[in-house]
């Protein structure tokens, strides 16, 4: 069987700190010792405190952790994702409203 995926309106927003588009952080040394991943572009904010924070958001999967140049998508039904500069223009396409 073949199908095709039915479009979603969603608002695109290139990462800024500062912004609350993120859902949470979590200490840096937590994120490399729990983590199976590259974490060579993670956002890494120093606290007041010297400690160092990465910002994520939450989703169905998980938590998945920000990375510079990321764009946060935020589906119409509140659903959040992350899209990485390389990918964010091959996957979504901007309406006029």
């Amino acid at each position: 069987m073949r199908c095709i995926r039915t479009p979603i309106k969603s608002t695109v927003y290139k990462y800024e700190l500062g912004k609350g588009y993120e859902d949470g952080f979590e200490p840096y040394s937590e994120v490399v010792t729990k983590g199976w991943f590259v974490t060579d572009n993670l956002v890494k904010v120093t606290r007041d405190n010297g400690l160092i924070v990465c910002p994520y958001i939450n989703h169905r999967r998980g938590r998945t952790f920000v990375c510079e140049n990321d764009y946060v998508i935020v589906d119409d039904d509140g659903t959040k994702h992350l899209c990485g500069h390389d990918k964010i223009f091959d996957r979504y396409e901007m309406i006029e409203e």
